[in-house]
């Protein structure tokens, strides 16, 4: 099962993901995708670490996600992928000429990665950026794009799919009944 959660930043995805995640069968993996590039970043991880229950499986990938993916999710149980958007800006920074096509590509080979291994329960967080302003700087833009493309590639291959409005979850595929 591939679960998508999404929503702007501090909207509750993260905490909401590892929510799902406990009540889904184990063992249980996170693989996060952040790099502690200054103190800030830094602070923020290891909010994210205290704030996991012990005995989960720590992967921490910033670039070759699918194939941590792959093998997280080999395992049987259930995977938190946190973030896409951190995992592309890394892309991002270090390919040049990554773009919204290589991007989208990237997020079909996790979807792929994701669906692999067979009963394994993989929840993927990402933002949602194209809700906000157009950024003011090409690299921005970029970005946004990209992370626009990998988002709907991802959304595409989902079975379920969640916005966080406010730490309220949504869901949005397949829509609630009414």
């Amino acid at each position: 099962m591939l679960i998508l959660v999404t929503g702007g930043s501090r909207s509750g995805k993260s905490r909401f993901a590892q929510d799902l995640a406990v009540r889904s069968p184990g063992p249980h993996a996170y693989l996060a995708t952040a790099q502690a590039r200054d103190e800030e970043m830094r602070q923020r991880i290891e909010a994210h670490q205290r704030q996991r229950p012990a005995g989960w499986t720590l992967i921490e990938e910033p670039r070759d996600v699918p194939s941590a993916l792959r093998r997280a999710a080999g395992v049987g149980g259930t995977v938190v992928l946190d973030c896409v958007t951190l995992w592309l800006s890394n892309l991002l920074l270090s390919e040049p000429g990554f773009d919204e096509h290589a991007a989208e590509a990237a997020a079909v080979h996790l979807v792929a990665a994701a669906r692999e291994p067979p009963g394994a329960t993989v929840i993927v967080v990402t933002n949602e950026v194209g809700s906000g302003v157009v950024p003011e700087t090409d690299l921005g833009r970029r970005f946004r794009d990209c992370a626009g493309r990998a988002n709907q590639a991802i959304a595409q291959g989902a079975d379920v799919v969640y916005l966080t409005v406010s730490g309220i979850p949504v869901r949005v595929k397949p829509p609630a009944a009414l």
